[in-house]
């Protein structure tokens, strides 16, 4: 049924992404690991070097968990194209980010993605979406993971016309879980310093270890080309005084606190995470992420220490817990 503004919910509901592939290799793995911060501190880290090199002659490196969500930064980027929505994909802004772990993903891989709509709500000046995307290795067609985005798009809203806003979705909204942060003391706190050029752009990189110095890698390099985290210009568009910080790289920042501080290193921990992006990050800003353990779930809370303010909060979801605590 359309509402008189040519917009139809049918056409919504029904609406299909195209399959999109993912292929990756051992160097996409490492890079992806030093953009988040890996082996920052100290470029032999007991517990995070196996991201990015063969430790103690591993057959291959390991893939944090967070990786999953670079699967599905295609279809963002190239505009989600759905009917009767237009906005401007540079200003896209990622509102929140859940994610289900079924299979420990290889060092290497080929991909097939099949994304849907699963909620769009409009908001009068935005309008919001959530895609939903499944990913499976190409070949043997096993299920790796899900990943459920929800998109702020700005600029986009006022296109239902009616005198209700427009909300679908095709799952409770309790489903996912709320985000209750404690109120008690943490039960473990880590801090990371995002290097200054973490967001700009580089023509050529090259990867070196010296001493325990280890030059910054840009999170860009794993895929997400919006120029809102490059392009001066266009950040002063969005309302920024300068570019900004991918939202999923201070989910990896956060999620890496949390397998280190908690999991003790081990990442095949992870069942699930849910980041809920609360405020911008500025390449060079220290992250302090606060985490609480209650049962087999982590509650955590990243703040800016420069500016006092939480940029992200949410929940880790562990298959077992560490002996050790």
């Amino acid at each position: 049924m359309a509402d008189g503004s040519g917009f139809s919910h049918q056409l919504v509901a029904s609406h299909r992404f195209p399959e999109t592939t993912f292929d990756y290799t051992e160097r996409d793995v490492a890079v992806y690991a030093l953009g988040i911060g890996a082996c920052g501190r100290d470029a032999v880290d007991e517990d995070e070097l196996k991201y990015v090199y063969h430790e103690n002659g591993q057959k291959s490196i390991q893939v944090l968990p967070t990786f999953s969500a670079l699967f599905s930064v295609g279809i963002m980027m190239k505009g989600l194209d759905i009917p009767g929505l237009d906005y401007d994909p540079r200003l896209l802004l990622h509102g929140q980010q859940y994610i289900e772990l079924y299979q420990p993903f290889p060092s290497s891989a080929s991909l097939v993605n099949k994304s849907s709509l699963a909620g769009l709500h409009d908001k009068g000046k935005a309008a919001i979406a959530e895609i939903e995307t499944k990913t499976y290795e190409k070949g043997s067609g096993k299920l790796l993971c899900m990943g459920r985005s929800t998109a702020f798009l700005r600029g986009a809203g006022g296109f239902s016309k009616s005198s209700q806003p427009y909300s679908y979705s095709t799952y409770p909204k309790d489903q996912i879980g709320a985000i209750e942060i404690p109120k008690s003391l943490p039960s473990a706190v880590f801090q990371d310093l995002t290097q200054p050029s973490q967001a700009l752009v580089l023509d050529s990189i090259t990867i070196c270890f010296p001493t325990s110095i280890l030059q910054a890698l840009l999170y860009r390099l794993s895929g997400d080309y919006n120029p809102l985290h490059s392009d001066p210009n266009i950040a002063t568009v969005a309302g920024f005084s300068r570019p900004i910080l991918h939202g999923l790289c201070t989910l990896g920042f956060a999620v890496r606190a949390v397998i280190k501080s908690i999991c003790r290193g081990d990442a095949n921990a992870v069942k699930n995470i849910l980041g809920r992006f609360l405020l911008h990050v500025y390449p060079g800003e220290t992250l302090i992420t606060e985490m609480w353990l209650q049962g087999s779930r982590v509650f955590y809370q990243t703040k800016v220490k420069e500016r006092n303010r939480a940029v992200l909060a949410g929940y880790v979801d562990l298959r077992h817990i560490p002996s050790a605590l």
